[in-house]
């Protein structure tokens, strides 16, 4: 569920009508709502309750660092892919003992970076990797706590793009080669093995894959104790799919995931650190535009937006579908009708959807795009130099700008002319 409802005839973000919010900074933005982050972020924390555990935020999905902070202060810990992410985490208070560093092209000086602020691991994903972190460490006088990432071949059954775990995907090492890498990690100089890494893939509606890769993950840890390896962590990623439609096909719970781990792992005694961040992010926001114009085309009409391409990319790269609705809730049986929904970009990938049932809207309405807190604000560019989108923290009946939209002066300026031109 989320936080987003109809209210006195205009959708709210909790107490907040997003009309207003509008009114004061401007059309697109990104609406959060701190309600719905919270309440994701205890579903994990329940579901794992009966084991040692602790959820890491994954980052890349909603990097700004109040919600950040709002989800570290609950006690999150903080999944992270590169050294800026990591200084985000830094900057929201969340403490290296809770930040673990993931992602296939770690540098050395990403590597320095954790290693001096602090860190609870890294995920590695192969063999020049570790022995790169294990030169760092030495050369700190330190030891790097360290899972390697094994790739289980488990298919997914998600968009090709987001699949991690086959064996033709670029992520970690091949589980049938585990045991002789593990062997090579346990003689580096600079290196503690702490456990295994697991990441199957992004946007998994089922179970079954899941339980495919923990199996093998639990025979791993059985063959790598019986070698001498001290095996205290699994960590098994994230990857667990929103439901982007309101139709009746809902992804698993929490809940349900949860008893699979309890169920495939439990047995082993080991801490279990879990990676969320679309299930925690992606139905706390939503992206608001207003429309610009309804223009009459050969045989469709098309809802032209102020938001484009540029501030959520997730339709024209993934063909990814989101829910859009119209912020002034339409009156019983009002008719609708079908609208190719588009933004200004001079692409004709900068399109939301196609025949998309929608109240009759005129110039200046708003709407809003359901489930756009996850790969929305994070991958957003300038292109057409257009200013990044602002981004709103929502809690109860008011609101915070946490990202402001920069002005063009801002934007210029970031540029410079050399003398010689």
């Amino acid at each position: 569920m989320d936080h987003f409802l109809y209210k006195n005839g205009s959708l709210h973000a909790e107490d907040v009508a997003l009309s207003e919010i509008a009114a004061t900074v401007g059309t697109p933005f990104y609406c959060y709502s701190a309600a719905t982050l919270t309440r994701h972020y205890q579903l994990f924390k329940d579901a794992l309750a009966p084991m040692p555990n602790l959820v890491c935020f994954a980052i890349k999905s909603l990097s700004n660092v109040a919600v950040l902070k709002l989800l570290g202060d609950l006690g999150a810990g903080m999944d992270v892919v590169s050294g800026g992410e990591y200084l985000r985490a830094k900057a929201a208070g969340v403490p290296g003992d809770r930040i673990v560093f993931s992602g296939v092209g770690k540098t050395r000086e990403e590597m320095r970076l954790a290693l001096t602020g602090g860190i609870r691991q890294f995920n590695v994903e192969s063999e020049p990797e570790m022995r790169a972190l294990s030169e760092v460490a030495v050369s700190l006088g330190v030891k790097a706590p360290i899972a390697v990432r094994v790739n289980p071949d488990v298919d997914a059954r998600t968009h090709e793009k987001i699949a991690t775990g086959k064996s033709e995907n670029k992520f970690g090492i091949p589980i049938a080669r585990a045991r002789e890498v593990y062997a090579e990690a346990a003689a580096l100089p600079g290196l503690e093995v702490v456990g295994i890494d697991v990441h199957i893939g992004s946007q998994l509606t089922e179970l079954e894959p899941f339980e495919q890769a923990f199996t093998k993950v639990a025979e791993l840890t059985v063959a790598l104790r019986a070698d001498g390896h001290d095996i205290r962590r699994l960590d098994l990623g994230g990857g667990l799919g929103i439901p982007y439609t309101r139709s009746n096909e809902a992804p698993p719970l929490p809940m349900d995931y949860g008893a699979l781990i309890a169920r495939t792992l439990g047995h082993l005694g080991c801490e279990i650190e879990i990676e969320p961040g679309r299930l925690i992010s992606g139905n706390s926001g939503v992206l608001v535009s207003g429309v610009i114009y309804v223009k009459n085309g050969e045989g469709r009409d098309f809802l032209i937006l102020d938001a484009a391409m540029n501030d959520l990319v997730r339709p024209s790269m993934y063909g990814a579908h989101h829910d859009i609705v119209a912020v002034a809730e339409p009156a019983p049986g009002a008719p609708t009708l079908p609208f190719d929904i588009v933004g200004p970009v001079c692409e004709t990938g900068d399109t939301f959807a196609k025949a998309r049932e929608l109240p009759l809207l005129a110039e200046g309405d708003l709407v809003a795009f359901r489930s756009a807190g996850a790969y929305g604000a994070v991958m957003a560019s300038e292109y057409n130099t257009r200013p990044l989108v602002p981004e709103v923290l929502v809690k109860g009946d008011h609101f915070a700008v946490i990202r402001a939209r920069p002005s063009f002066d801002e934007i210029l300026k970031r540029d410079s002319i050399p003398e010689w031109l």
